[in-house]
């Protein structure tokens, strides 16, 4: 039986150009399911991501992303359930599988002690792009990040934001049909944030590829053609992002009270609105915010010391299909890291 380390340590076969044009899902998962003793990490998940899209999974830290981004690029084995990428069966024909994407980690994987250029030089023997083929494609691939002029400076020298568009380069190195992405933001200001998602666009252009990433940045999503939330291992709901701000279909309203629980039973009785307290406010749903305020100041009956008023969001999407908050999630996000055997290990 093929063990998990055996399917972590093979090489990639030789290189080949990967691009099957078959017409429908790059990525297919059906049931899937990832269970660690009597933790399940992920939850009978199922979903497709059509040619070209950049499909995203949205959710707190421990929510089952990174387990599942890596069951389809077959560092995990699943406990159950199957998914195809590329017309591939991850479990049955990983090699196949490897062939045909791109992974950027979410922790970089660079040698520091190399130039930029060896990086993606090792990376192409890695992987077998022909030798002859081997410079036009570095030259390409990081032009496009631009990172060309960089080309013979030492990684280390590198700032976060530059590291992190020379890993994107890497993974696109041997024209991958499906580019992964875990969390490839995190840790980054949000301008250079903003910076990497333009780079990723117009590679996406360029490249015809797949994008799958993920993340927890509510903002970052919004670049995503569909998203799947996930929460607690599961696929709470899916949609393109308007399509799940239209969902919620209300404005979120949040203020500070004298009395938070008095202000909710007020809500619940007076104006028939049910609320919850989500990192230090009392916040509702309502249809019409604006013309919902004046009423809650003249008859909740309990102090307001502040009100705010947004419209649907994809943070309300969340709250709205999970009931708290993603930093609400976060917190209790933590309980399930701590159960995952490599967190146990790494607290001996």
């Amino acid at each position: 039986m093929r063990t998990e380390k055996a399917a972590r340590s093979t090489t990639p076969p030789p290189f080949e150009q990967p691009h099957d044009n078959g017409s429908g899902p790059v990525i297919t998962v059906r049931d899937l399911t990832k269970t660690y003793g009597e933790l399940e990490a992920v939850r009978h998940v199922g979903f497709e991501v059509s040619p070209g899209e950049i499909f995203g999974f949205l959710g707190p830290n421990g929510a089952g992303k990174s387990t599942t981004i890596n069951i389809l690029c077959t560092l995990l084995q699943p406990t159950s359930g199957n998914a195809r990428v590329a017309g591939y069966d991850v479990a049955a024909e990983p090699l196949e599988v490897r062939r045909r994407i791109g992974l950027v980690f979410q922790d970089t994987t660079l040698d520091e002690y190399l130039t930029a250029e060896e990086n993606l030089r090792f990376h192409a023997e890695l992987y077998g792009v022909p030798r002859a083929t081997i410079p036009g494609r570095v030259e390409q691939i990081m032009g496009m990040v631009g990172l060309w002029e960089r080309r013979d400076s030492l990684v280390r020298t590198f700032s976060g934001g530059m590291k992190r568009r020379l890993e994107i380069a890497r993974g696109l190195l041997h024209s991958p049909r499906v580019l992964f992405l875990d969390e490839p933001t995190v840790g980054l200001d949000p301008q250079t944030r903003e910076h990497i998602w333009s780079y990723i666009g117009e590679l996406r252009r360029k490249e015809d590829i797949t994008i799958f990433m993920t993340t927890h940045y509510m903002d970052e999503a919004e670049y995503c053609d569909r998203i799947a939330i996930i929460d607690n291992g599961e696929i709470v709901v899916s949609g393109t992002p308007d399509e799940l701000k239209e969902l919620v279909g209300k404005d979120r309203v949040s203020i500070t009270t004298d009395d938070n629980d008095a202000a909710i039973k007020a809500l619940r009785e007076v104006f028939s609105v049910e609320a919850t307290i989500s990192e230090g406010a009392v916040t509702a749903h309502v249809p019409n915010g604006e013309t919902f305020v004046p009423r809650l100041f003249r008859d909740l009956g309990i102090g307001i010391r502040s009100v705010s008023v947004a419209r649907p969001s994809l943070d309300d999407v969340f709250m709205t299909f999970t009931g708290r908050t993603i930093r609400d999630a976060e917190s209790s996000s933590a309980d399930r890291l701590r159960q995952m055997p490599w967190m146990r290990m790494r607290g001996r």
